[in-house]
């Protein structure tokens, strides 16, 4: 049996998706669920944020063999064999990380290569294909984690594409502008092509004890990041943008045909509407810490601390959500 993987992906950057997917995976571990958060996007912000500079050495440049996920996929990569036991880092009891890794990028030409040959039941590019999924179920395992937490760049390229076919959810943050709805756009028909095509794929695998993953890519839901109003945008720019999103949701990735006029507000595929909390962030960043879980000491002080309260509702019922879509059980 595996082990839940939700995905956050949108096609279009800049909508904190990493730092969600950082506050939810501590949120996960504050209620004493256990949960491994997996950095696949090669730029590896969703790791710097849970480690500092010294350690990130440490891990990266270990004389070719780097504790990140592009060295559990390396000996794929070189063909001198099948993925390795990945590193998990230990953030908390019941919080873990697979740490990303700028290399994980030279990876992106051979995945490609192989999509096509999973066609022809070429074992290896089987293996290839799910390397991700099998890197980041060891890894769960290593730490009898309850769900997995998986950070992804914004492209449609081939790395996040052997991602999502790994993934069993997906949940798409969005902001209030054109590019965000574009990139939802763009988002949509690439979530069925790649479930299809993998589905194909899957009947032709020519191990039989190779697991592989289901590619279920199943949409959780959407989250929309209300940034701070700058003062040259009128309110109402922000308004209509966010109003045109649960239709654009369920035309490009539930493939239905809206029939009414449905706002985040009441619409069940909203996850979450989440405030800015722009005051809080460099004081977690500082801290080392999620922003709900900043004390007096780490300057969180006077209105701060209402904000963290604020903060910490809010991930708590988006976590509360996810726990019931992946079907891992009530958050109490």
């Amino acid at each position: 049996m595996s082990i839940p993987v939700v995905a956050f992906f949108n096609n279009k950057g800049g909508v904190g998706k990493t730092s969600m997917v950082y506050h939810l995976a501590w949120m996960f571990a504050d209620h004493d669920i256990g949960v491994v958060a997996a950095d696949l996007d090669p730029q590896a912000n969703l790791t710097a944020w849970f480690l500092d500079d010294e350690r990130l050495e440490e891990i990266v440049l270990r004389d070719g063999h780097p504790k990140t996920i592009f060295g559990a996929v390396q000996p794929l990569k070189r063909g001198t064999g099948d993925i390795k036991a990945p590193h998990v880092e230990e953030i908390s009891d019941y919080l873990g990380v697979v740490p990303g890794d700028m290399a994980l990028s030279t990876f992106e030409d051979q995945l490609s290569e192989v999509w096509p040959k999973c066609l022809d039941r070429d074992e290896r590019s089987f293996r290839v294909m799910s390397a991700f999924w099998r890197v980041v179920q060891q890894a769960a395992d290593t730490r009898n984690a309850a769900i997995i937490l998986v950070d992804l760049g914004p492209n449609l390229g081939a790395i996040n594409r052997a991602a999502l076919i790994s993934s069993d959810f997906v949940v798409i943050p969005l902001g209030p502008d054109l590019f965000s709805i574009q990139g939802l756009r763009n988002l949509g028909p690439a979530l069925h092509q790649w479930r299809r095509e993998w589905q194909e794929r899957v009947e032709r695998n020519p191990v039989a004890d190779l697991r592989l993953p289901a590619g279920r890519i199943e949409p959780l839901g959407y989250v929309v990041l209300r940034h701070s109003i700058r003062l040259d945008r009128p309110v109402k720019a922000f308004e209509r943008w966010i109003a045109t999103i649960p239709g654009t949701y369920r035309e490009v990735v539930l493939d239905v045909r809206p029939t009414d006029e449905i706002q985040p507000a009441n619409d069940p595929h909203c996850i979450a509407r989440l405030k800015d909390y722009r005051a809080l962030m460099p004081l977690a960043q500082e801290a080392r810490k999620p922003m709900f879980l900043l004390k007096a000491a780490d300057g969180a002080l006077g209105a701060h601390t209402y904000a963290v309260t604020d903060a910490y509702h809010d991930f708590k019922e988006m976590a509360k959500k996810i726990a019931a879509g992946a079907g891992i059980g009530e958050m109490s």
